[in-house]
């Protein structure tokens, strides 16, 4: 099987376990066919992001328990849409992205410069 990248060309890491998030609901920042969303960037919610994606309709801090989804707080760490966070990257919103868990398909969407600018630990 092939190993899945991540935008450094690493081995993908979990995103987070606790909320546990991914199109596949495993923790990581995979997609596939099914995936029509393309929810590849694992980043660290903030309440200007989280505000930002509500006025958008797309409103991630309220619960929603027939999906068994808890709601995002700032500081919960989250795989978006590629599409969501180069919006928000545009409109200067853009959360903080932990590129190790970010995956590779991300950057059809997005430069690896303008990611590694919105690293959670700063790369060069």
């Amino acid at each position: 099987m092939k190993e899945i990248k991540n935008v450094l060309g690493g081995a993908l890491i979990a995103c987070s376990i606790s909320p546990l998030t991914g199109f596949y609901r495993d923790g990581c920042c995979k997609t596939g066919d099914e995936d029509s969303g393309t929810h590849t960037v694992c980043a660290e919610m903030t309440e200007e992001f989280l505000t930002y994606t509500k006025s958008k309709g797309n409103d991630l801090s309220t619960a929603i328990p027939a999906y068994n989804f808890p709601g995002l707080n700032a500081g919960d760490f989250w795989c978006l849409c590629a599409i969501r966070w180069t919006e928000a990257l545009r409109m200067g919103k853009a959360p903080k992205v932990k590129l190790e868990a970010t995956h590779e398909k991300t950057l059809e969407y997005v430069s690896l410069d303008a990611l590694k600018k919105h690293a959670v630990e700063n790369v060069d």
